[in-house]
């Protein structure tokens, strides 16, 4: 009896990879692609672009655009450098209340109105406390989202100052919420970022936490 040919084995496709996409910032457009884009929305909307109200619109919303967003061009490490030792060993807690911000979601690109509560426990140096409010405005002028925005300003702050601990709450409005969407005004979010002692000591956070107003 002849014996059967051995059966080949079926080759297994190749598994395709999606490559990841891209971490590297695309090159940015000129300003009258800018320009150009923001005509493209006012005729999708259903509008015209060229009637006396709006031709010169463009042109604005992208001058806008750029105060809007004008932490990308900012270093927050850089604000914090000059720090000053001459406090007589002050080393109580610091605490810069109410720093107004308007920031952007970056899921919709609505406003985020609201405020920060800032505070650290110095270690033997301290920095102008309009410096604290410049870190917050750095990174508030960036497309953000809240919690992601919390942690950054106490993370640049323990970076650079190494202080005891650091304390950071924001409470805000989120306009993609509160006039889209859901439509919920009146509505706000608290977040909350501590290290150090303000993580560590119940008491130091409960002090903190204590002169956040309603």
């Amino acid at each position: 009896m002849s014996s059967k040919p051995p059966v080949k084995p079926v080759p297994t496709p190749p598994i395709s990879v999606v490559p990841a996409r891209s971490v590297l910032p695309p090159t940015k457009p000129s300003r009258a692609e800018a320009e150009a884009a923001v005509t493209t929305i006012l005729r999708w909307i259903g509008d015209n672009p060229a009637r006396d109200g709006l031709h010169e619109t463009p042109a604005r919303v992208v001058r806008a655009y750029e105060e809007y967003f004008k932490g990308y061009d900012e270093d927050p490490e850089a604000i914090l450098q000059k720090t000053f030792e001459e406090t007589e060993g002050y080393d109580n807690m610091i605490v810069l209340r109410g720093i107004r911000f308007e920031s952007h979601c970056e899921h919709h690109m609505a406003p985020i109105i609201g405020r920060a509560w800032v505070a650290y426990l110095p270690r033997g140096r301290v920095v102008g406390i309009s410096k604290l409010a410049r870190v917050v405005e750095v990174y508030a002028k960036r497309l953000q989202i809240q919690e992601k925005m919390t942690a950054q300003i106490a993370n640049a702050i323990e970076t650079v100052l190494q202080p005891h601990g650091v304390g950071v709450v924001l409470k805000a409005e989120h306009h993609c919420m509160t006039t889209r969407g859901v439509m919920k005004p009146g509505t706000d979010l608290v977040t909350s970022h501590m290290t150090g002692a303000f993580r560590d000591n119940p008491m130091t956070r409960q002090e903190f936490l204590g002169m956040i107003e309603d």
